[in-house]
Order: C-alpha cells, then sequence, then structure tokens
C-alpha cells in the first residue's frame, strides 16, 4: 500500500440519508485513495450485495476496497483486503484465507499492539481512536481520544505504514500526519458532509501540505 492520504471508512447510518453507493462515488470523484466497507448494522447478507457494488465501483475507478472485520465477506466480493479488529479473526488466519497478496490492517491503540499486529504479518495500522469519535461507542477510556503523541509513538516503534482514525477533520488532520501517520480514515468528515467530494479533496489536501511541512 502507498499512498493512503484519505482513507473512507462506510457507514450509511452516518451519512444524512444519502446512500453508500452515492458516497462512495462522491468520494471517488474528490480523489479518495482506499474505501473500507463497514457497516456495522447490516447483516451479512446486506453487506456482501453492496460490497458486490462498492467491488466495481472502486475497480473501475482503481481505488483499494477494503472490508472491516469480515474475511468472508471480503473474500466473497473479491475485496483487496480486510481490516481486523481485536474480536476479529487472527492476522495469519486471515492470511491464509485470503492468500499471500491481500490487504490486512489492524486497528491499534497501544505500541505493544502495534508491534504484534507488525509481528503477526499486519500490512498497515489503523491507529486510534485519536480524537473524540461518536462512531464507537464500545471503547475503552484509554482507547479513547489517543491524541497525536500516541500516534508518534506507534509509528516510531513499527515500520509498517500507520493510518490515523477517530474523530479526524480537516480542521485537525495535520497534527497527526505531523506525527508521522501516512494518512488519515474518516467517516463522518465525509459521509456526513454538505459536498462528500468536496470534502474528500480538502482531506487530501490537508494531508499533502502537512506532509511536505
Amino acid at each position: 500500500m502507498t499512498d493512503w492520504d484519505v482513507y473512507l471508512v462506510t457507514q450509511e447510518t452516518l451519512s444524512r440519508e444519502r446512500s453508500t453507493r452515492a458516497v462512495v462515488e462522491a468520494a471517488i470523484a474528490g480523489g479518495v485513495d482506499v474505501v473500507q466497507l463497514r457497516e456495522k448494522d447490516r447483516s451479512a447478507r446486506e453487506r456482501y450485495h453492496l460490497g458486490r457494488k462498492l467491488r466495481t465501483l472502486t475497480r473501475d475507478a482503481g481505488v483499494p476496497l477494503i472490508v472491516n472485520d469480515r474475511v468472508d465477506i471480503a473474500a466473497a466480493v473479491a475485496a483487496d483486503g480486510v481490516h481486523l479488529g481485536d474480536s476479529d479473526l487472527p492476522i495469519p488466519v486471515a492470511r491464509d484465507r485470503l492468500g499471500p497478496d491481500a490487504v490486512i490492517g489492524r486497528s491499534v491503540s497501544f505500541v505493544e499492539e502495534a508491534r504484534a499486529a507488525e509481528r503477526a504479518g499486519a500490512d498497515y495500522l489503523g491507529v486510534g481512536a485519536v480524537y473524540s469519535t461518536g462512531s464507537k461507542a464500545d471503547i475503552d477510556d484509554d482507547e479513547y481520544e489517543i491524541g497525536p503523541g500516541r500516534v508518534a509513538d506507534i509509528v516510531d516503534a513499527v515500520d509498517i505504514p500507520a493510518v490515523a482514525i477517530g474523530g479526524i477533520t480537516a480542521e485537525n488532520a495535520a497534527p497527526v500526519i505531523e506525527a508521522g501517520a501516512d494518512g488519515v480514515a474518516v467517516i463522518t468528515a465525509v459521509t456526513r458532509a454538505d459536498d462528500p467530494e468536496t470534502a474528500t479533496r480538502d482531506l487530501a489536501t490537508v494531508v499533502e501540505q502537512a506532509r511536505d511541512d
């Protein structure tokens, strides 16, 4: 994975009554670098059918498609990879199911978690929650608002790319890039925006400028 400046995580319930497909189309037009199918509230069957539609959109645009949590759905829709959390299949099992070329990400909040994920074969890390976020209600206090400082600690501890996630907007993205994150992953900064295409483009601009500073 390279040049993952803006990583969109989908969630239709946070998309102001717009379809996930419409949001992804707008984000692609705005230059999004990778799309993750999340949709936590949907059944496996619903996510599968949506995943097939997104796979067509992303493939045509040359944008990687990652599936949150579900290795089986990632395989079924021929996604580029899967993003795993604490309660999901271990990284080596996901690798065995999806093959050596699959992109496997792992959510982490601590340095030791990051090192363990790297040893297990993760291709990248999702680091957070960096700031306050309303999209996750089940995370512990010490995994909440970890801030750019811990992002920097994690980045320094591993050799694989790290994407920062959690409450990130165009207004607060620069410090996490300056801390060493390779990109930012967002939900509502794009899905709830008046114009998701412009919001995606604005995030990309902030990331590029912060990296150049």
